[in-house]
């Protein structure tokens, strides 16, 4: 353990040592690895800006993960800028690649700091890093505010609903639980989880499967039953009763040139017909109708 702290001070010692670069030779050197793909002047590159990757993570060496991990991000999103930055537009390689190192940093502490997935959209990003750096500049100063006035405070200044900076809130103000830690009792025989207290209301997957079929089996002898109706028939009944949005008797009198009640008697005439059929066809699906 100590001979890898030895390593981690004399790598950070290296990048404080390494020597600036002047605007000619920065930019020189940014053209040899967009031209030429020159390693060379890539590493020294790199190694030139180290130093500021070490600053930006320094600024996030409070949310418990380790610096090393941090620093290492941030060296790739330093080389992600090095791989996308234009020479020819004249601004300081250093100022292009902030916003990459930053960037890096941020989402490994989003991917690492829970094991529940989130900041997942630009706006849930700035709201995880606001609401902790708020948090810990108020610990600072000693400045205490009731949670909804914190609350309206960082939804306004992050622009996202009161309801996510509380649901943000939430999760921050404790650490992963897992299903399977279990939970104490007062009998020492007791071997309950967290898990085994989880109650799932949506039904089974072999209940999903059946219903599925059996409703799929429906449809088809519904359909072999509708051959027995006329074509009037045929239409009132999709009208009334197989339509997403029924149509009134009125309406549909209307639309036929018969009185609602007429319209009425089709329909009952036309389903007794579908029950009939569908006895004859498939007398199981009466049992499975009255179940």
């Amino acid at each position: 353990m100590s001979q890898m702290a030895g390593v981690r001070r004399r790598f950070v010692r290296a990048a404080m040592e390494a020597p600036f670069l002047e605007r000619e030779e920065e930019h020189d050197l940014a053209v040899l690895w967009k031209d030429e793909k020159d390693e060379v002047a890539l590493h020294r590159l790199a190694a030139a800006h180290m130093r500021l990757v070490i600053a930006i993570a320094a600024r996030f060496r409070h949310y418990g993960l380790p610096m090393p991990d941090l620093i290492q991000e941030g060296h790739v999103g330093l080389l992600e800028a090095a791989a996308r930055f234009e020479p020819e537009r004249e601004v300081r390689f250093s100022t292009y690649a902030t916003w990459w190192i930053r960037a890096a940093i941020q989402d490994h502490i989003l991917r690492n700091w829970s094991i529940v997935r989130g900041g997942t959209s630009s706006a849930q990003k700035a709201l995880f890093f606001n609401l902790r750096r708020l948090r810990a500049r108020l610990s600072r100063t000693g400045e205490t505010m009731m949670p909804g006035a914190l609350h309206d405070k960082i939804a306004e200044a992050v622009g996202v609903s009161v309801k996510d900076v509380a649901l943000m809130d939430s999760r921050l103000s404790g650490p992963d639980m897992s299903l399977n830690a279990p939970i104490l009792d007062s009998d020492p025989n007791s071997s309950s989880e967290r898990m085994d207290f989880l109650v799932d209301d949506n039904p089974l997957p072999d209940e999903t499967v059946g219903d599925s079929i059996d409703g799929e089996r429906r449809v088809r002898w519904l359909r072999s039953a509708l051959g027995v109706l006329n074509e009037r028939e045929l239409n009132i009944v999709r009208a009334r009763r197989l339509a997403e949005n029924a149509v009134t008797l009125e309406a549909l009198g209307e639309r036929l040139g018969i009185s609602k009640e007429r319209v009425r008697q089709i329909e009952n005439r036309a389903l007794e017909k579908l029950r009939r059929a569908l006895v004859e066809q498939h007398p199981q699906a009466v049992s499975a109708a009255a179940s």
